[in-house]
């Protein structure tokens, strides 16, 4: 069980750590490559475009021939996308790089996941989730220091170091035992996207993802513009993941013992303070730190969702993998639409909008869950 979950950490760590490397890389393609606001938003979103198209085919593919091949199709995808980075140059050939990158994630997240909820015990899952997406996170938040190591000693080097890293992957996904694959049930899904939890896990997904891509696209130009380093901006990113690192477990033993509501409520009101503070756009002493507390803030709705979702599975008879495919093409949704609209929104009307409306979906998801406490919820019959 323990080397399972060590595997799947260690997969999406550096699924996630690929998709930030780019933050502190920004700058300096938006500046060689000309580019606006509105045109750093759409590289970055390339990544999340590829994890939406990867998705469902990458569930599908956890369930019908097997979770450890859906892993391995995924580190392929990343391997090769991770090379190409490496050596791009202009805005399309580094685009398609991100987009294949974001497709071999549908498969990997789908298959790690899947393979992960069927070995554990169900009154531990979200301790397990919660350490997998610790693991998620810190990737997330370390990326942008791999993308700094990529500035001063070469993107060549580090990214092609990185291509041979999912060929190590792939030697260890074999020699772990799979789970027997499953055939996709139709009416399963259906059942399945009816369900308000399966429903509100699917939303709590998209929400966190939109949260980042705004921040991911936002933040380091900002920095840049006062006159911060890719080596600095890493290091922000940095703290970050350390506090994330720490949050997720605890909040996944939370969720455990207590239920999803809190944790969830309590993400929710520093989300909208965090948002808030980030809109007035201060200077760099006091814009690092909210940068640092929106990570933590944004990163702890990750948990809550996984666990609705696996649960609304569970309920309705969804293959697990499955499942985590459309998680997949729910947190890329929000990962498109935050990054591309948000760096045309500040393009044209500056910083400030794009993180009040962050704030104020924040605020709508808040309202939703306090009405959600009260409500029964019912359990469907097959």
């Amino acid at each position: 069980m323990r080397r399972l979950l060590l595997l799947v950490a260690v997969l999406v760590w550096v699924d996630t750590l690929l998709y930030s490397a780019l933050t502190p890389l920004l700058p300096h393609f938006a500046q060689t490559l000309h580019l606006s606001k509105a045109g750093a938003g759409v590289l970055v979103a390339a990544y999340a475009a590829g994890a939406l198209v990867g998705g469902v085919p990458g569930g599908a593919a956890a369930v019908r021939f097997g979770p450890q091949r859906a892993v391995l199709v995924g580190l392929t995808l990343m391997g090769l996308a991770s090379l190409a980075f490496a050596f791009a140059h202009g805005f399309w050939p580094l685009a398609g790089a991100r987009f294949l990158q974001g497709v071999g994630s549908g498969f990997t997240w789908s298959g790690a996941f899947a393979w992960l909820l069927a070995a554990v015990p169900r009154e531990r899952r979200g301790e397990y989730i919660g350490t997998a997406l610790g693991a998620a996170v810190f990737g997330a938040l370390l990326g942008p220091v791999v993308g700094a190591a990529a500035a001063l000693i070469g993107r060549d080097v580090v990214f092609t170091a990185l291509a041979g890293f999912a060929v190590v992957l792939g030697v260890w996904t074999l020699r772990l035992e799979s789970i027997p694959p499953e055939a996709p049930s139709f009416n399963a899904m259906l059942r399945a996207l009816r369900d308000s939890r399966f429903v509100g896990g699917l939303a709590l997904m998209g929400l966190p993802s939109f949260l980042f891509g705004v921040l991911a696209t936002l933040a380091p130009l900002h920095l840049s513009a006062a006159g911060w380093g890719a080596a600095a901006i890493g290091a922000v990113w940095l703290v970050g993941a350390a506090l994330e690192t720490v949050v997720s477990p605890v909040s996944g033993r939370l969720i455990d013992r207590r239920g999803v509501l809190m944790p969830v409520q309590v993400a929710l009101v520093g989300g909208i303070a965090v948002s808030i503070g980030l809109a007035l756009s201060p200077r760099p002493l006091a814009y690092v730190p909210l940068v640092v507390l929106a990570g933590g803030a944004y990163g702890l709705l990750f948990t809550p969702a996984f666990a609705l979702i696996a649960e609304g599975a569970e309920r309705t008879g969804l293959a697990q993998g499955m499942a985590f495919g459309l998680m997949n093409a729910a947190w890329a949704m929000g990962a498109l639409i935050g990054p591309a609209a948000g760096g045309a929104v500040a393009g044209a009307t500056g910083d400030v909008v794009p993180y009040l409306v962050s704030a104020g979906l924040c605020a709508a998801a808040l309202a939703v869950v306090r009405r959600a406490r009260h409500r029964p919820i019912a359990v469907p019959v097959d």
